[in-house]
C-alpha cells in the first residue's frame, strides 16, 4: 500500500506541477509543432530525466526535514502564507495573458533529448515543490521515505511529467487553432495553489488541536 501510495501522489503531484504552461511545456510544443512529434517527445523524455534526478535529491532533503518537525512546522507555515498570496494574485490581480508558445525556440544542432535535458536543469523549481509535496503528504502519513517507497515516487514524477509534456505535444497544435476556446491559465494556477493552501491549512491546525 505505501508504494501505490507514492506512486499516486508522485504520479499526480508531477502532473499537476507541468500542467501550468511555462518554459518546458511550451518548448515541447513548440518543437513537436516545427519538427514533428518525435522530437518533441524526444525532448520530452531529455526533462524528464532531469526531472527524475531533481526529484531524489528534493526527496533526500525532504527526508532530512522529516526528521526534524520543528523545521517543518516553521516551512509548512511560511509556504502557507506564500500560497494563499499567490491564489489571490492568479485569481483577482494577474492578468488574462493566455500565453503564446514561444518563438524564439531554434531548432538545436545537438540531439533533443540533451537539449531538453540541459533546459530542465535551469528549471530549479522541482526542488522545493518536491520538498513541500512530500513533507505535507508525510505529515498525513500517506508519503514514506523509506528507500523502496522513495525510488517509486522518483519513477512515478518521471512518468507524470512524461504524460503532461506528451498532451502538450500531441493536442497544442489543435488546441492553437481554436484560440477562442484556450482558458485563461491563471486559474488553474490559482485553484491549484488554493488546494495546496487547503491542505497546508488543515495540517497546521489539526497540530494544534
Amino acid at each position: 500500500m505505501p508504494l501505490l501510495l507514492n506512486f499516486i501522489i508522485g504520479f499526480l503531484a508531477a502532473l499537476v506541477g507541468v500542467i501550468p504552461p511555462g518554459l518546458l511545456n511550451m518548448s515541447a510544443a513548440k518543437i513537436s509543432m516545427k519538427e514533428g512529434r518525435k522530437n518533441g517527445l524526444l525532448f520530452s523524455v531529455g526533462v524528464c530525466i532531469t526531472v527524475i534526478l531533481q526529484t531524489y535529491v528534493a526527496l533526500l532533503l525532504a527526508r532530512y526535514l522529516d526528521m526534524n518537525p520543528e523545521i517543518v512546522d516553521l516551512l509548512q507555515e511560511v509556504a502557507l502564507g506564500i500560497f494563499i498570496c499567490i491564489t489571490i494574485y492568479f485569481f483577482f490581480i494577474a492578468k488574462d495573458t493566455r500565453r503564446e508558445i514561444p518563438e524564439d525556440v531554434k531548432k538545436s544542432k545537438t540531439n533533443r533529448l540533451f537539449s531538453g535535458m540541459l533546459l530542465a536543469l535551469i528549471n530549479l523549481l522541482p526542488l522545493p515543490y518536491w520538498v513541500y509535496i512530500s513533507i505535507t503528504f508525510a505529515g498525513f502519513g500517506w508519503f514514506k521515505f523509506t528507500q523502496p517507497e522513495l525510488w517509486m515516487a522518483v519513477f512515478a514524477s518521471g512518468l507524470g511529467t512524461f504524460v503532461m509534456l506528451a498532451l502538450y505535444v500531441q493536442f497544442f497544435k489543435r488546441k492553437e487553432q481554436k484560440k477562442e476556446s484556450r482558458i485563461n491559465m491563471n486559474y488553474i494556477i490559482g485553484a491549484i495553489t488554493a488546494i495546496i493552501s487547503v491542505i497546508t491549512a488543515f495540517k497546521l491546525f489539526r497540530n494544534v488541536f
